[in-house]
């Protein structure tokens, strides 16, 4: 971590950090976390990048996330939602919400990626690789990834057929090959281009 962001980290003991997962499938809610992590516990060990974890480890570490955290939140933007405002506002509008959502008021956001969103209640900046870099932003996108996969299991659920148990809603060949056997599900984002293509021959 760099010099000037373990100084916000002293100076703004409520910092949170916020990441996303769920921007790229084709299917599917969006989701963000934010996480403030308590300075007086002790460290969580293994907090990355949630796509450089096996699924066991994720889930193993979002139960310590939520445990040993001195406060998070958990939120999404829908499939309409993603339709009607466009991929990258339906994600600032989730990590917005897991902002305001969050049982104590962050002093200071730091957000993966190059953009923050709009209408935050403290001062934020965005981080690049923050998932690598921040501990609090790693654990964000550890608790938004499982929260993610979770909501494509009750998709499965729901339309087993489609295969969302595997590809989590990704583009993959199955999916793809799914997606031309059966047609879009309520699921699907239909304002994504392979979605739309297909919309109107079922």
């Amino acid at each position: 971590m760099g010099t000037d962001l373990q100084q916000l980290l002293v100076q703004y003991p409520h910092l949170a950090g916020v990441d996303e997962a769920g921007r790229g499938p084709l299917a599917g809610p969006v989701f963000a976390a934010a996480v403030i992590l308590d300075p007086t516990q002790p460290s969580i060990e293994g907090l990355t990048d949630s796509k450089k974890l096996s699924p066991k480890k994720r889930d193993a570490l979002a139960i310590q996330i939520r445990e040993h955290a001195y406060a998070w939140c958990i939120a999404s933007a829908s499939r309409e939602e993603i339709d009607q405002l466009n991929i990258l506002h339906a994600t600032l509008l989730a990590m917005q919400r897991a902002c305001a959502g969050l049982p104590v008021a962050a002093s200071y956001v730091l957000i993966d990626g190059n953009r923050v969103p709009d209408a935050l209640a403290c001062p934020a900046r965005a981080v690049v690789k923050g998932d690598s870099l921040v501990p609090a932003i790693a654990a964000a996108s550890i608790l938004a990834k499982t929260a993610r996969d979770e909501a494509c299991l009750r998709m499965h659920e729901r339309f087993p057929e489609y295969g969302f148990d595997q590809h989590k809603g990704y583009g993959t060949a199955l999916h793809m090959q799914q997606l031309t056997a059966h047609g879009p599900c309520p699921e699907h984002r239909q304002s994504f281009a392979p979605v739309k293509r297909l919309l109107n021959q079922f």
